[in-house]
């Protein structure tokens, strides 16, 4: 009786067998995998990650600060590019907006008085010190001319300010006056120490 219950090793389906199909099962249409077609696929990267940027576990803790300190300086760096270059995920809130941006522009389209400013007042200082009245009195002169200069200088800029940002944003949140004083406050600062930094040229219609 047990004979007759007993099947042959050869009836038994082996896993390579029950796996293996053969091209006229597969349903019409059928499309092979790669894996099917022994084509390798590549490891998929997230965005912002870079291949081969992975870095081995830390050792020890000296390790682990090490890499923290290496990293906290890439991060400072990527931080400081992108405030220069005006990314607005890098920029100090007073200086985030659309409206920011075109005071920004405003003023770097233009010749500033207040630019020249400093360098005078620095003249000026020396040629106090100097014991010789016509120096002094040219001295005294200059200042003066400089302080109404930037007077000048400011009331026209707030006045431009204030002109376009109501033309272009004339539903704004931002303050007017907040903005004047933040462009008033640019034009104070020598172009090529100004952050971000210009994107517009000199004489260029904003």
């Amino acid at each position: 009786m047990p004979s007759l219950f007993r099947r042959k090793q050869s009836d038994v389906a082996t896993p390579e067998q029950v796996e293996e199909v053969t091209p006229a099962a597969r349903p019409k249409g059928y499309t092979p995998s790669k894996k099917e077609l022994g084509v390798a696929t590549p490891k998929r990267v997230s965005p912002g990650r870079r291949v081969g940027a992975e870095t081995a576990a830390p050792a020890n803790r000296r390790e682990q600060v090490k890499q923290m300190r290496e990293r906290q300086r890439v991060e400072r760096a990527e931080a400081t590019a992108g405030m220069k270059a005006g990314d607005e995920r890098y920029l100090l809130a007073r200086d985030r907006g659309p409206e920011r941006a075109l005071v920004r522009d405003i003023i770097d389209s233009r010749r500033t008085v207040g630019t020249w400013f400093f360098g005078g007042a620095l003249i000026v200082l020396i040629g106090s010190t100097v014991q010789i009245p016509a120096v002094q009195l040219a001295s005294n002169l200059l200042w003066l001319l400089l302080a109404l200069g930037v007077i000048v200088d400011s009331v026209l800029i707030s006045r431009k300010v204030k002109r376009l940002v109501n033309e272009r944003f004339p539903k704004t949140s931002q303050r007017v006056g907040s903005l004047q004083i933040y462009g008033v406050m640019r034009g104070l600062t020598f172009r090529r120490m100004r952050v971000p930094k210009p994107r517009v040229e000199l004489g260029q219609a904003v």
